[in-house]
């Protein structure tokens, strides 16, 4: 019988790649998010969800109308390494198998992070949007959304109608766009043919420097807001994932008009020839190791003065580091650092010998006794376990807020002055209550470090003003000083790699 209410079919792919981490195998994705059909619904249906918060905002987008979802796969595994090409095989053909049963569809939504690459293909997101397309033909709207860490490639652009990135960093407007994502389907179902430009710059900017509250990157996000109009439907000025090195590694402008393609044109090439002039503004300075230590000495002999909040970002998590080097700890411990936490290192034999041993037990803990990576150097302390739980929290701020968030077996270890949280699934410290459940007071901490890129910034900024945060320049898997990557796949010349090289934008006169 023919349905009356339009039906979309909704569906999410979540991996950020990094090009130098070892490649992520379905066991990541089962343990953040790997939910198909009646399950996905049931999930997304929880007060705290684990899948994607895109689809939680278009679903309350489509609640304004009648409509009928079919949920096909939500895949997402965070940040690792390229996906095994067997794993992305797989999430295709279980997403054509669920949409060829669905239809007929009036429409599709993906919630797509956009940097993902697989062991043997650079650009999963369009090879997936291009199967999605095979099979429900040119005229039926296909709109993604995106993290501002995409890498985008003409592919993905000509195979969706609409792509809507993110406009925050941290990332907190998920929920929003996915809404946005919403409206714009709605739309489409009425007629609307929306037209899109695309510009891809050579122009890699470093992770740090792309925090939306103030400084270049959200200059360039707010003037590319302000040019939205009765005509111009979205602009996306996306900054890339910089150690995702593949070919369609740096910043892309896309600019979504409702009809005028020529529109969109000249407002896409006017937004990436400002931010090619304005690359300078891009570049970043880091605290080196001893300097930190020696703030973090003051801080926890002075309680009167602000406590800090050091960043491990060459070690994130949140963009494929294994979450677990060691300079840090090492070099904190051996100064004698008093009133610090660690927050939260990767180590799933560690957690689990604290476990054995039991709260209150004194152990020897070895850091990193099972690690191959080459930056996950080893270290031995003596530690009493302080506490111990399943690792299962739900976050209450930033990017994880209500969100359900699984750390596994986890422990609390006190290691003279300090202590440090210990996890047995990798994930980015980026939400206070990754530290409150195990009974760490966070406004009593002098000095808390965290391995995260940014995301933190909007999980502890009502402890830590921006004054407060030292990023520190240490090794790692994310390092943000760009010279240090070992490129292989990025297209040259390109900045900052390639500091004396010129571009103007494709089809300008300047």
């Amino acid at each position: 019988m023919p349905h009356t209410a339009p039906r979309i079919a909704l569906a999410a792919f979540m991996l950020e790649s990094n090009g130098h981490a070892a490649p992520a195998p379905k066991a990541e994705f089962e343990a953040t998010c790997w939910l198909e059909g009646e399950a996905l619904a049931a999930d997304l249906a929880k007060p705290n969800p684990r899948a994607p918060s895109g689809l939680s905002g278009f679903i309350a987008g489509m609640a304004g109308g009648a409509w009928e979802p079919r949920y096909l796969l939500a895949a997402s595994a965070g940040a690792s390494g390229p996906v095994e090409q067997a794993v992305f095989d797989e999430i295709v053909t279980r997403i054509e198998a669920g949409l060829r049963a669905a239809m007929p569809v009036d429409g599709v939504y993906l919630c797509l992070h956009g940097a993902a690459t697989a062991t043997a293909e650079f650009d999963p997101d369009g090879v997936l949007l291009a199967r999605v397309r095979a099979i429900v033909g040119p005229d039926i709207p296909i709109i993604g959304t995106l993290d501002l860490h995409a890498n985008v490639s003409e592919a993905m652009v000509r195979e969706a109608d609409v792509l809507i990135s993110y406009r925050t960093n941290p990332h907190v407007d998920m929920v929003e766009r996915g809404t946005d994502a919403a409206n714009t389907m709605r739309a489409m179902l009425g007629g609307m043919r929306p037209k899109a430009a695309f510009v891809k710059l050579p122009l890699i900017p470093p992770a740090t420097s792309q925090n939306t509250d103030r400084g270049p990157y959200a200059d360039i996000i707010a003037y590319g807001q302000s040019l939205i109009d009765h005509e111009i439907l979205d602009v996306s000025v996306v900054s890339g994932f910089s150690v995702g090195d593949t070919p369609k590694n740096g910043m892309s402008v896309i600019v979504t008009a409702r009809r005028d393609q020529a529109r969109a044109e000249e407002l896409a090439k006017g937004i990436a020839a400002r931010l090619w002039a304005m690359r300078e503004r891009f570049s970043i300075r880091l605290t080196p190791l001893d300097d930190a230590t020696a703030m973090a000495l003051a801080a926890g002999r002075n309680p009167s003065v602000q406590a800090l909040l050091f960043a491990d970002v060459a070690d994130n998590p949140g963009g494929g580091g294994r979450g677990n080097t060691p300079f840090i700890l090492r070099a904190f411990h051996a100064a004698g650092v008093e009133g610090a936490v660690f927050g939260i290192h990767n180590d799933a034999p560690l957690a689990a010998a604290a476990h054995a041993a039991g709260k209150g037990a004194t152990i020897r803990a070895r850091f990193n006794s099972a690690e191959t990576q080459a930056f996950s150097e080893s270290f031995e302390a003596d530690a009493i376990v302080e506490a111990l739980s399943d690792g299962e929290v739900v976050g209450r701020r930033g990017i994880y807020k209500g969100r359900s968030v699984s750390l596994g077996p986890t422990a609390l270890l006190r290691i003279g002055g300090i202590l440090v949280v210990v996890v047995s699934l990798r994930k980015q410290c980026a939400e206070p209550a990754m530290l409150e459940h195990l009974g760490i007071h966070l406004r009593a901490v002098r000095s808390l470090v965290v391995k995260s890129r940014g995301h933190f910034r909007a999980g502890f900024d009502d402890i830590f003003p921006r004054e407060a945060i030292i990023e520190v320049d240490v090794p790692g898997l994310t390092a943000v000083v760009l010279t240090r990557v070992p490129y292989r796949n990025v297209p040259r010349p390109i900045w900052p790699l390639d500091l004396d090289m010129s571009w103007t934008v494709p089809g300008s006169h300047g």
